[in-house]
């Protein structure tokens, strides 16, 4: 599925919901079924920086798209990075690249999330879109 028909059926997901409680509990709950990261990818290396909380990023390439996997030590935020999962893993890096994402803010996030959440939010998009750039560089040569 295309980035963009993702991040539509989040944003219709998102509106399903009438108050900011219902959401933050449906975050959780994608959070919850965000594949496992492997314990061998729990390093400092795959930490984002800038997130308050911990957040391990890791990728792999496979079949020429991004496989991302992930985990956090703060529910929220675990959601957080699930919704980013679900929208950029599995895609061309080229795709990740040229992904637009007005999402977060179509579905209330960034007006809903504390300065140092919505801060860690931008460091996790900037880090998936730079290992997108790393693994477009080595496509092309």
């Amino acid at each position: 599925m295309a980035i963009e028909e993702i991040q539509k059926e989040l944003i219709e997901e998102f509106n399903m919901f009438d108050d900011w409680m219902q959401k933050y509990e449906y975050m959780i709950e994608l959070g919850k079924s965000l594949p496992i990261i492997d314990e061998a990818h729990k390093t400092d290396d795959n930490l984002i920086k800038g997130c308050q909380s911990k957040v391990w990023l890791h990728s792999e390439m496979a079949n020429d798209k991004i496989i991302f996997t992930a985990d956090s030590d703060a529910i929220i935020t675990k959601g957080i990075v699930a919704i980013l999962i679900r929208v950029f893993s599995n895609q061309k890096p080229e795709d990740i690249i040229n992904a637009n994402t007005n999402f977060i803010n179509e579905i209330g996030l960034t007006d809903h999330l504390s300065p140092t959440r919505a801060n860690g939010l931008v460091s996790m998009v900037k880090q998936i879109k730079m290992y997108a750039i790393a693994y477009q560089s080595q496509l092309k040569n």
